[in-house]
């Protein structure tokens, strides 16, 4: 904690100071853009319009990039620099990411400076290029703040899947992902950032074990399609490798199964390895695989947050803290709790369609404290099961089984009044609920009924 406002006092100074005596620059092209993104200690204003990256770049002048292993778009590798980019549009041909050719996993326009703001630009990718992985907008310096940037992206290959066939190393059909905005430094804070993605890959994600990271009014937009519609394909890759799956179904079969809705995007909002303090208020993710997938152990907040429409909406591990959170379970469960010390408070939207779905939440761990409501107290029509004690399906795939987890001093409140299924693996807890006990297997889980 004392870092961390030493680290605040530094970087305000840092900042007050800079503002002082910054200097006024007003460009009017990408050119321009890229030169003063390499310098620091100024205040750029970019002129309105749509700029075309291409005529910046050419496909030719990228192939000169690859040869020079510069495998990047743009970088905003200076310092203390305030970015006004009010109505800024960049648009993207991604025949553009098909002729730089870079490495997997390497990202176009990257935020590598520290102490930077970055206000109001919007990037959208046209057309069906494709690249080995990679995300369009990487913030890697620390420090740096983002208001109000737009990206809309594509350039996946193929899309329209979701995962049903793999991803990264275990896969029936490979992919060539293109993700959203990554976030690898510290102490970044994200303001008002939306993404539509048109393409397999994340959308907000952080990497790295960067820490204090903070997202407020943040957006992420994906898109669904039915299992169905892809089973009734006559030709394409799903096709051509018979509909083979990379999990397993409730039947024990590795083939999609009708009945389910899928996201052909991956997260709205994910982390990878052990993420520090990470805070996320007013945020939304709609359409997407999971809405939260934070399954990091170092600490994360959730508040006000909503989800709609995805596969699995929240996803947590230890010590995270939901609090006044909502999210339907349409497509899927509403969430996912595999770690020990957390608290959610958590609002049940009474959307629903006809595709299977097999359970609300499913919960395991030690020393869990979960509040489930609906919303304005309204009640699902179709009973969705609570399974306490139990694990989340292979790969969070809403057609693959459950299987049990040990789960003991679990604070359980139901308001939903859904039904709840308690395995042979919990011990020591409370629950109280509206919903009727459809099984109970415990043998030392006390359960009270709420009266309405």
């Amino acid at each position: 904690m004392k870092l961390t406002i030493k680290y605040f006092l530094i970087t305000t100074f840092f900042f007050l100071w800079n503002a002082m005596i910054a200097k006024d620059i007003k460009i009017s092209s990408l050119g321009e853009l890229a030169n003063y993104a390499s310098k620091s200690g100024n205040v750029i204003s970019m002129a309105p319009g749509t700029y075309h990256f291409k005529d910046y770049i050419s496909e030719e002048a990228m192939k000169a990039k690859h040869d020079n292993k510069q495998f990047y778009f743009m970088k905003f590798n200076g310092n203390n620099n305030i970015f006004k980019l009010e109505g800024v549009e960049i648009i993207v041909d991604t025949k553009l990411r098909e002729a730089l050719d870079p490495p997997i996993h390497t990202n176009e326009f990257v935020l590598s400076g520290g102490n930077n703001t970055l206000e109001g630009l919007q990037i959208k990718y046209i057309g069906n290029g494709t690249s080995s992985g990679g995300a369009a907008f990487e913030v890697s310096g620390e420090g740096n703040v983002l208001r109000n940037l737009t990206l809309y992206v594509k350039g996946s290959s193929p899309y329209g899947y979701g995962d049903l066939f793999g991803k990264g190393r275990d896969y029936v059909i490979r992919h060539e992902k293109h993700s959203g905005l990554l976030v690898t430094g510290s102490n970044t804070k994200l303001y008002g950032c939306k993404l539509y993605m048109r393409s397999f890959g994340h959308g907000f994600f952080i990497q790295n074990n960067a820490e204090n990271i903070y997202f407020e009014d943040c957006y992420v937009e994906g898109e669904v399609r039915e299992t169905d519609e892809i089973l009734a394909e006559t030709s394409g890759p799903a096709y051509d490798v018979n509909f083979k799956t990379w999990t397993k179904n409730r039947e024990e079969k590795y083939v999609v199964t009708p009945g389910y809705m899928k996201s052909l995007v991956e997260d709205g909002f994910r982390t990878y390895g052990n993420i520090k303090n990470i805070h996320f208020k007013n945020c939304t993710a709609k359409n997407t695989r999971a809405g939260f997938e934070l399954r990091t152990n170092g600490g994360v907040r959730l508040e006000n947050c909503t989800t709609i429409g995805t596969e699995r909406a929240y996803w947590i591990g230890d010590d995270a803290v939901v609090k006044n959170c909502k999210g339907d379970a349409n497509y899927g469960p509403l969430m996912f709790v595999e770690g020990s010390n957390v608290e959610v408070d958590l609002t049940v939207i009474p959307a629903e369609s006809d595709r299977l779905v097999h359970a609300l939440v499913t919960i395991q761990g030690s020393n869990n404290k979960i509040l489930l409501k609906s919303e304005n107290g309204k009640k699902r029509e179709k009973n969705l099961p609570i399974l306490v004690g139990y694990t989340h399906p292979e790969h969070g795939e809403a057609m693959s089984p459950y299987s049990e987890g040990e789960t003991s001093n679990l604070n359980l409140r139901n308001e939903t009044g859904m039904p709840i299924e308690i395995g042979a693996k919990v011990s020591h807890s409370t629950i109280e609920t509206n919903g009727e006990i459809i099984e109970n297997r415990s043998g030392s889980t006390e359960v009270k009924k709420i009266e309405n």
